[in-house]
């Protein structure tokens, strides 16, 4: 090898691992606004495991984590989430996490909340028509979890 090509594989190398910390930090960026726990949501590829439907409205979008495997598991709407976390023996396992989008989340902006303690505004269109939206904070007519869980395994689908 010349000397000229040891040096500029060397420079090269260095700025290599010179840029490695920047490159860490953009990479976390996308994943500033999810909670622990979470894994990132591939919009308009990743697929609700109930009705395998592409997840593409951010307002809608939830995320469960647990199982035997403790698995991660995305859904399109809150309502496949409810039915499909019912069919599963550990469903209701205190220690299944369970996220959720927050109904006014816009463009590639999503707040993400804690299922269980969000509150639910019905009214809203979902992609699935289960149609209730998460918030953060109780507004007039919202629901909490349990409510909002029981109104969509009586509506049934």
């Amino acid at each position: 090898m010349t000397p000229d090509r040891r040096g500029f594989l060397g420079s090269a190398l260095a700025a290599g691992f010179a840029l490695t910390p920047l490159a860490a930090l953009l990479s976390a960026c996308g994943r500033a606004s999810m909670p622990e726990g979470m894994v990132e949501v591939k919009w308009d590829r990743d697929t609700c495991v109930r009705c395998n439907m592409a997840l593409s409205d951010r307002r809608f979008a939830a995320q469960a984590k647990g199982g035997p495997k403790d698995a991660h598991f995305k859904f399109d709407d809150i309502g496949c989430a409810m039915f499909w976390l019912k069919e599963q023996a550990w469903g209701d396992d205190p220690a299944t996490r369970l996220w959720v989008a927050d109904v006014a989340s816009r463009g590639e902006s999503v707040q993400w909340l804690d299922a269980k303690t969000a509150w639910y505004l019905g009214g809203k269109t979902s992609p699935m028509g289960y149609n209730y939206g998460a918030t953060a904070t109780p507004q007039a007519g919202a629901l909490e979890f349990a409510d909002m869980r029981a109104h969509i395994l009586a509506k049934g689908r």
